[in-house]
């Protein structure tokens, strides 16, 4: 159960591993729904608003927990302390493989990819929905606790679909202006 929420965690929320697994469970207040991530990458720390679905299941988690917990860490193992990172990709390759789950183009999945994943759904769900991309970027930017959005850009090329729909967002934007310049 606890790599099964810790995977969601990362699926719903696009956070690193590291900022995962160093989550306490002050950190989470289930009343305003945010979780505070304290000095992440480049020593920023920030809030991340969770959805209501994100915050039952991790409230279903944390009522599972033995209730005589010596330690203020969210994510424990066996042992009764902190998942580490080490053991925890011990697990996460040992659940690819019992679900069949290969290396595709030579690379097995990493469990950082699932925030590439996060950020790709979330700038295709932008583009679907007619959402100005450049101006929601920097939030995007920020509730990943990139430096700037340049930091974001790369996930762009990173996905083929995503790439055809901001050219297909450029072109329409080219032909809108050309339109208006007659």
């Amino acid at each position: 159960v606890t790599v099964e929420t810790i995977i969601g965690l990362l699926w719903s929320t696009g956070m690193r591993i590291g900022e995962v697994l160093r989550v306490d469970t002050p950190d989470l207040d289930p009343a305003t729904g945010v979780l505070t991530v304290w000095l992440a990458k480049f020593g920023k720390s920030r809030l991340v608003p969770l959805a209501p679905s994100t915050i039952a299941a991790l409230d279903r988690y944390r009522r599972q927990l033995p209730s005589d917990l010596t330690t203020s860490a969210m994510f424990i193992g066996p042992d009764r302390r902190r998942v580490g990172y080490g053991r925890f990709n011990v697990t996460f390759s040992e659940l690819l493989d019992s679900t069949g789950i290969t290396a595709a183009a030579g690379r097995r999945p990493r469990a950082h990819d699932l925030r590439h994943s996060f950020a790709v759904r979330t700038l295709l769900g932008w583009y679907r929905d007619g959402v100005d991309v450049q101006a929601m970027l920097p939030r995007l930017s920020t509730y990943l606790g990139h430096v700037e959005p340049a930091s974001t850009y790369w996930y762009f090329s990173a996905a083929p679909e995503l790439m055809a729909l901001a050219a297909q967002r450029l072109e329409q934007d080219g032909a809108d202006r050309a339109g208006a310049d007659r």
